[in-house]
C-alpha cells in the first residue's frame, strides 16, 4: 500500500524527523489561503506515482495569488493516468545541498537495507544503473537491528559534519520503518538548509500482508489496480499498447519479457493468480481492454488450479465486446476442450509463449 506524500510527512512529524510546514487542500481558495500563511510556498500534486516534477506537478509560487493559479492548474490534471485530487501546499525551503536516503527490503539477503547518496532529487534507480559508486549501503539483521556504527558509516557518507543529526534521522526512519510494516521509506531529496537538515520529500509503502495490524485506511481511488485487487488479481499499469493477462507472477513477467523481446511494449502487468475462474478472466479482460492505448491483448495460461475450459468461457462470455485483437496460448489441464471453445469463436490460438508473444506484437503493429 502507497502513501501520499502528506500521509508519510505526518508520520515523519510523529517520529520527530524535520519537515517543512504545509497544508493540504482540494479546492483553489484554500491553496490561497495556505499559501497566505507563509511566504515562498511550493505546490505538489499528491498522487501515487513519481515523475510528478517532470509532468507539471509540482510548482513554486511566491504568493497566495500565484499559488491559487498554479493550484487551479494541477487540481484536476491527470500524471501517469492518476487524477491530482489534492494538493499539498508547502512552505519552500532553499536547499543548499540535496542527499538521498531510503530503507528497503533486500529481498536476496532477506533484510532491510538503507541506501543513501549525495545526488539526491533524481530516481535512485538512475543513480544505481548509471552511478552505482556513489551509493553507500548497510545490511541490517532482521533481529539485531541497527548498529550504531552503521548508522555513522551511512551518515559520514552523506555529510562528515552533520553525523550526530544525520545519525538521528537515521535511527528514526529505521524505528519507523519497523514499527509501521514499511516495504519502503524514502527521504528524496533530503536537504541540508541553512536552518538544519530537512526531508523535502517522503515515501512510504506499508506491507499489504501486515495492514491487519496497522491503522491505514486505503482510499478507493476506482484505479484499475484497486479494481483488479478488489477480484483477487494483481495489476499494474505501464507505459507500452500491449496488454498481457496471465496466470502466475513468474509466468506473467516471461510473458513480458517475451514481448519485449520481439519488439512490442507492454501494456501493463497482469496476475489473475492461481485458479482464476470464469468470472475473473472476463473481469481481467475488462480491466485490461479499458486501458486507452491498448492496441492487441495476450492471454498466457498455464493450467493447473485454473483450469483452460474456464479460462475459456470467461474470454467467450466478453469477446463479442472487445475491439481489441486477441492472442491466446492455453497449456495444462483441460486445454484441448479450451482450445476447441476457442476455435468454434474464431479466437487466434498460439501454441507457445513466442508464438503468441510474436503475434500479438504484429497484430498490435498493424492495428
Amino acid at each position: 500500500m502507497k502513501l501520499y506524500e502528506y500521509e508519510a510527512k505526518d508520520i515523519f512529524s510523529k517520529y520527530n524527523i524535520p519537515i517543512p510546514q504545509s497544508s493540504l487542500v482540494s479546492d483553489i481558495y484554500s491553496a490561497c489561503e495556505a499559501a497566505r500563511k507563509m511566504r515562498e510556498v511550493v505546490i505538489k500534486a499528491q498522487v501515487h506515482t513519481g515523475g510528478r516534477g517532470k509532468a507539471g506537478g509540482i510548482a513554486r509560487a511566491s504568493g497566495p495569488l500565484e499559488a491559487k493559479s498554479s493550484a487551479k492548474r494541477i487540481l484536476g490534471m491527470s500524471i501517469k493516468g492518476f487524477p491530482v485530487k489534492k494538493v499539498l501546499i508547502e512552505e519552500y525551503r532553499e536547499a543548499i545541498k540535496e542527499m538521498y536516503l531510503g530503507i528497503t527490503i533486500d529481498r536476496k539477503a532477506k533484510c532491510p537495507v538503507i541506501m543513501a547518496s549525495l545526488e539526491g532529487g533524481i530516481d535512485i534507480e538512475d543513480i544505481a544503473r548509471n552511478s552505482p559508486e556513489k551509493i553507500t549501503m548497510a545490511r541490517i539483521h532482521p533481529l539485531a537491528g541497527l548498529h550504531e556504527y552503521q548508522a555513522r558509516m551511512i551518515a559520514n557518507s552523506l555529510d562528515r559534519n552533520k553525523i550526530p543529526e544525520l545519525v538521528d534521522i537515521i535511527k528514526k526512519m529505521y524505528r519507523m520503518f519497523i514499527d509501521n510494516d514499511c516495504q519502503l521509506v524514502e527521504i528524496n531529496p533530503l536537504a541540508q538548509t541553512k536552518d538544519g537538515i530537512i526531508a523535502l520529500d517522503a515515501k512510504m509503502v506499508i506491507d499489504d500482508n501486515a495492514l491487519f495490524r496497522q491503522d491505514f485506511l486505503e482510499e478507493e481511488t476506482g484505479s484499475l489496480e484497486d479494481i483488479a485487487r478488489k477480484n483477487g488479481m494483481s495489476y499494474v499499469g505501464l507505459d507500452g499498447d500491449i496488454g498481457c493477462i496471465v496466470n502466475g507472477a513468474g509466468l506473467a513477467m516471461a510473458t513480458l519479457d517475451m514481448v519485449k523481446h520481439y519488439g512490442g511494449s507492454p501494456a501493463n502487468f497482469m496476475d489473475v493468480r492461481a485458479g482464476a475462474n470464469e468470472e475473473q478472466i472476463k473481469k481481467a479482460l475488462e480491466i485490461v481492454s479499458s486501458g486507452k492505448n491498448v492496441k492487441s491483448i495476450i492471454i498466457n495460461i498455464f493450467g493447473g488450479l485454473t483450469k483452460c475450459d474456464e479460462a475459456a468461457r470467461g474470454i467467450i462470455d466478453i469477446f463479442p465486446e472487445l475491439k481489441i485483437p486477441l492472442v491466446i496460448r492455453l497449456s495444462g489441464t483441460n486445454e484441448t476442450e479450451g482450445r476447441a471453445m476457442l476455435e468454434k469463436h474464431g479466437i487466434h490460438l498460439a501454441a507457445s509463449t513466442e508464438e503468441a508473444a510474436k503475434g500479438v506484437v504484429e497484430l498490435g503493429n498493424s492495428n
